[in-house]
């Protein structure tokens, strides 16, 4: 009917089917070619999302490893071993400065320490920073004293306010009363204190309520890494400062709510502060650094846009340096193995990644291949050759 009325031969219109039928095939294939390319696409880039975030957790495993290990410490400045300060050595030069409340408690504690073993004051005084914590090299012990300052290195910890109330009490005019406290006890044993000091106190800190680094016998924080947006991990970071304090078992539960120095005294000296092995390192860093940065060759960082420049000054106080038996965990095989495991995990997961991602491109390129001969078949289908008649 439709070619009688139209006068077009049937053969004309029969073919003219067979052509749209052929076109339509044609592009059913190219969509379904198109999508399972699209899906071939999505496959590997979520395969490689997925190892990015197995890499980034190899990354961070390994980052705390070595910092359990010590091996944080390979620094390009190295100290001659004899200017290493051991813990007597740091008592020593606490009980020079014969004028500083630290350099009094010392006296008290060391010498003195039946005499005075009554008394609240000295009972609920920690020790002073210096004392506190150990360090495994001597660069990072110069490092953490000159960013402390000698100030804060020489502050007295108590564990309460009720020790704070027992170091001085002043009268109603606001005059120190000598002949108490700290001032007291330092008349009574031919001591006196110049100036002011700082005193810190455990129940008033805010301590860290996070979780702790698994299988750690030096209970470190678990505190998250910085990452740049896509999940790198700045080249050079070795970890947090603290971490990189050892602190002894007896001051692992220190306070009535049962925290200890690290999540209470040095979380609150140190917070997010960060180690790099180089200036270099800590710069291309700058934009992930909140709480300061250090480096091994003497960059000091305070906050985001403070830095301290010039030449690195000599440390009276420093951390002193832990014994060589005693900084070795007890599983510190188990945990070198585990470091080498991870290690190896590493290498393979980067491999693999370099596999997937060639396959990526290649898939990438497959479909922008498709894509392309669909985009042209349908620009011809739609200039389609004029008929015969018409062309003469």
């Amino acid at each position: 009917m439709s070619a009688c009325n139209t006068g077009t031969p049937k053969a004309e219109i029969d073919e003219a089917y067979q052509q749209a039928e052929a076109a339509v095939r044609v592009t059913k294939k190219f969509q379904d070619d198109i999508e399972i390319l699209g899906l071939t696409v999505k496959h590997y880039e979520d395969k490689i999302r997925y190892l990015r975030m197995e890499k980034d957790g190899v990354d961070d495993s390994i980052i705390d490893l070595e910092v359990i290990t010590g091996k944080h410490h390979a620094s390009s400045i190295k100290p001659e071993e004899e200017d290493s300060q051991s813990e007597d050595e740091t008592y020593k030069n606490i009980l020079k400065l014969e004028k500083s409340a630290a350099g009094l408690v010392c006296q008290l504690k060391t010498r003195h320490g039946t005499q005075v073993s009554h008394s609240p004051l000295v009972n609920d005084v920690t020790g002073i920073v210096a004392t506190l914590g150990k360090v495994d090299d001597e660069n990072l012990s110069w490092l953490f004293a000159e960013y402390l300052g000698k100030e804060t290195m020489l502050a007295l910890v108590c564990k309460t306010f009720i020790g704070v109330e027992a170091i001085e009490s002043c009268d109603t005019e606001g005059a120190i009363n000598r002949n108490h406290g700290l001032h007291g006890l330092g008349y009574s044993v031919g001591r006196t204190i110049h100036g002011r000091f700082h005193v810190i106190c455990l129940a008033d800190i805010i301590p860290y309520v996070g979780k702790f680094i698994a299988n750690d016998p030096q209970r470190r924080l678990d505190l998250p890494k910085p990452k740049f947006p896509g999940g790198e991990i700045p080249s050079g970071f070795l970890g947090y400062a603290v971490n990189m304090i050892h602190i002894d078992k007896a001051n692992f539960y220190v306070t009535t709510s049962g925290y200890g120095l690290r999540e209470t005294l040095f979380y609150h000296l140190f917070s997010h502060l960060q180690v790099y092995r180089t200036r270099k390192d800590m710069l291309k860093a700058r934009p992930l650094i909140s709480d300061g940065a250090l480096s091994l060759d003497g960059g000091i960082m305070r906050s985001r846009g403070d830095y301290y420049l010039g030449n690195r000054e000599e440390a009276e106080v420093k951390f002193p340096r832990i014994c060589e038996k005693s900084s070795v965990p007890g599983n510190y095989y188990e945990i070198e193995n585990n470091l080498h495991r991870k290690k190896w995990d590493l290498e393979r997961l980067l491999e693999v990644m370099q596999r997937e991602q060639s396959k990526l491109d290649q898939a990438k390129f497959d479909f922008e291949i498709k894509k392309q001969d669909f985009v042209r078949f349908l620009a011809r289908s739609s200039h389609p050759a004029q008929p015969k008649q018409e062309q003469q």
